[in-house]
Formats: structure tokens, sequence, C-alpha cells
């Protein structure tokens, strides 16, 4: 039965039409760690594909790369017909069974493996977490690579370098990029944009062709995957309270926040209720949401100073598709949409992502010397690379182009800086060294920046 799996997601990528997406980007990952004596920890939020990459792309390349069935052993912790398995001692067993030929090469390929940790295991740092046990375990033998996909960073990728003993290695699998969409929808690329600018990039959303169809699916994720999930794990005792905290979230993409900014906003809707809601509160439940990978969390970085600020931070959806539905597809603010699918973008690209903060000398209209705070959206860092991005739906305004260029030119260093906007006008470099770049080469164009 469990050796199954892969006829199972056969046959759901010829209902689906599954296999029309690749997801090139992360196989490469996946195909350069292979035997690197690591626990390979596929995370990221669920439905976005994590799945569909370990037991059909992945357990596809290994066939290919002529690996025997028998030397594959899969496991869905998800599955009803496995909860036995959540508990270590029968997943150690089922896994020991299966691995009797020493002198042989296996791979274990486990499905949503943090079900099988414990929430006393998962509230106390104190309590050692079995199923780290059991896979570092795996590793000394030898002849046996893991990979296990997650969908909640705090029992995974926050552990991959403590709990692993340094044998952890993370993949953070994201909804479809832009590319990624774009590549399976064809088209003109700007037609594509809008539809991604509305539905975003669910793998389920891009094989559905009625709107309506798609729009019902995002926000059955929020009520029947997402929140119950997290209050189930987390044990949340208002779940009302992470739904307003989520909403908004979703409005507010694009701006500053904090979670006595928003313990304030919520108390003014549940005033009449008499209900408060602590700043302690909000804060917990903000990182509940970041943990599962429904938001990002970009924090302010003093680009002068070189220093972070404690707050306020931006929040950015994981998906300007889930965005959209969780707001019935009100308050569509271009402006804020772009910003978040270039963020999502640079993530995508392997970029730690901050907003910057510089302050820029000049002069009032009495000629007196002022210093005014300005915001860079983006300050994009990969290594020793770093690069300033403003993006800006329209630079025809000159008000608006002197908002954006001013910081970038306030900045004293050598690293790259790059407006992106709305247009389909050609890359350029104007006097000042910025680079000027439309959306949809800057989204289909890995190297053009």
């Amino acid at each position: 039965m469990y050796s199954k799996l892969s006829d199972i997601w056969h046959q759901l990528s010829n209902e689906w039409g599954i296999m029309r997406i690749p997801r090139n980007h992360y196989l490469e990952k996946l195909v350069r760690k292979k035997h690197n004596g690591s626990v390979k920890v596929v995370t990221g939020v669920r439905r976005c594909g994590k799945s569909y990459l370990l037991f059909e792309i992945f357990r596809d390349h290994l066939r290919e790369a002529g690996v025997p069935d028998e030397q594959v052993i899969e496991l869905a912790l998800d599955e009803d017909e496995n909860v036995r398995y959540r508990d270590p001692s029968e997943l150690s067993a089922f896994l020991n069974e299966r691995i009797v030929d020493r002198e042989k090469q296996h791979y274990v390929l486990l499905d949503e493996v943090q079900l099988a940790i414990s929430r006393e295991e998962m509230r106390n740092p104190d309590v050692p977490t079995r199923l780290y046990g059991i896979l570092n375990g795996l590793l000394r033998r030898g002849n046996v690579d893991v990979y296990v996909t997650g969908s909640n960073s705090k029992m995974l990728s926050s552990d991959v370098r403590t709990e692993f003993w340094g044998r952890g290695d993370e993949v953070e699998v994201r909804p479809l990029s832009f590319s990624e969409y774009y590549a399976f929808a064809g088209g003109e690329r700007a037609a594509a944009y809008e539809d991604y600018v509305l539905f975003g990039g669910m793998p389920r959303v891009a094989l559905t062709s009625d709107d309506e169809d798609k729009l019902s699916y995002l926000q059955s994720l929020f009520a029947l995957v997402y929140f119950r999930d997290i209050v189930e794990r987390y044990e949340i005792g208002l779940p009302d309270v992470l739904a307003a905290i989520t909403d908004d979230l979703c409005s507010s993409v694009g701006s500053l926040t904090n979670a006595n900014k928003i313990s304030k906003s919520l108390g003014s809707v549940r005033g009449a209720r008499g209900t408060a809601v602590s700043v302690d509160t909000v804060s917990s439940y903000l990182s509940h949401l970041t943990e599962s990978f429904l938001f990002s969390e970009a924090k302010r970085y003093d680009v002068k100073g070189k220093r972070y600020f404690d707050y306020p931070s931006k929040y950015y959806c994981v998906d300007v598709g889930l965005r959209n539905a969780r707001l019935s597809l009100r308050q569509q603010e271009e402006t804020h949409i772009m910003e978040n699918i270039v963020y999502n973008e640079l993530v995508h690209r392997g970029f730690a992502v901050d907003v910057g903060a510089i302050e820029i000398s000049g002069k009032n209209a009495e000629g007196k010397r002022t210093r005014k705070s300005c915001e860079i959206d983006f300050v994009a860092n990969k290594g020793s690379e770093r690069i300033y991005i403003q993006s800006a739906p329209s630079m025809e305004d000159e008000t608006k182009a002197d908002q954006k260029l001013r910081p970038l030119l306030g900045v004293n260093d050598f690293f790259r800086k790059v407006v992106v906007s709305k247009t389909l006008a050609r890359p350029w470099t104007d006097g000042s060294g910025v680079l000027h770049i439309g959306i949809y080469d800057f989204l289909t164009d890995g190297s053009a920046i």
C-alpha cells in the first residue's frame, strides 16, 4: 500500500493536469543536495506543491536515475490510513522493517512529518523531540538519504540547524512564481500578469479555468486548512482574533505595522463587546502566521546606520491570490499588490529582503537644512550581493518619481539600485546609474538585475 504513493500521485496528476507545471527550480535544489549526509527538509505553506515535488517530480527523477522501487520508502503522515505512524515508535519500526539491505542505497520520503511531533514536545523545548532522533539515526546508517516535508517553520525550519546537529538542509517551496505560472499559462505576458495579480500562483488555481472556482478554492484554504491547522496545533483560544489579524495583514500589505498597532486596531473593532486583545496575544498570533508560511516579515533596516529597528515591520502574503481572496477581491491597490509580488520574487530567487530606511538631507522653502526619513522598498541581500529596489506602478508623475529616486540616490555605496515599474519599455540605466526595468522583464528574466 505504501509503495503505491507515486501511483496515486500519477493518477491525481492526470486528473488535475499537474504534470504540465514543472518545478525545475526546486527539483534542481533537491538533486544538488542528494547524498550530502543531511536531512532534506522541504518546507512551505500547505497546498503550494511540496508533496507533489517530492512524491511525483523528485520520485520520477529517482526512477530515471535507475533507483529500484523497493529502495524508495514513501509515507504520507497526513493520510488517515497512516495515523498510527505519527507515533515515533511506530514510525521507527515502519522504516526499520523496510531498510533491510545495508549494502544498497535507500531513499526515505516522508510527507507532513511535523505530525509526528507531539504538542508536549513542541511546547516544551526541554523535552527531546523523538522524530529528530529517528531521522538522525537514519543518517548514521550511511546508506539512507532522507527527505521530509513540513508545513510549519517552528517545528522544522527553525530547528534544522540545532535539532539535526548541523545535518539538516532546508528547501523552502513557495507558490508558483510568475515565471513558473507564465511558462504554464502562456499567451501575452501582460494578460497573464493581470490574472496572476488577481488570483496568484497556488498550483491548483493555475489549473482551474473558472474564476469563481478559483476564488472559492482560495477562500476555503483559510477556513478548512490554514486556520484549522494553526488552531489545532497551537491550541488557539481566540480563533476570531486570528482571523481578524489575518484580515488586517492582508489589508495592510506593504504598510508598516506591529503588534501594538494591530492590538489597538482590533480593540477599536471589538470594543463594543468589551474584549481587549493584548499585545502579547497579537504578537503570538503573528508568529503563528509567519511560522505557517502564510506571511513573511520584512524588518526595517537603517541603511546608513547599518542596524535593524525593533519595529515597525512590513508583512507580505506568501501569495497575492490568497491575500485577495481573503478580502473577497476588495482593496485591489495596484501599488501594494505589485510590491508584494516583487517581494515574493526576490525571496524566490534566494534573497534575504529587508525594508530600507534612510535619512536624506535637504533644504526647506526658507533655505533651512532639514533631515527627512525616507524609505527604500527593498534591500535585497544574497551572499556579498546587495540590491536596493523601489517598486512603483508608474514613474510618469515627477513628484512620485522623485520620491522613489531620492532615497536610492542618497545611498552612498556602489551596490546596484533598481526601479521596477509597470512599463513595456526595455531596461535602461539613467544618468545616476539607476536601472529602470519593467515588471514583466523583472519577473521573467532572472538575469535582468
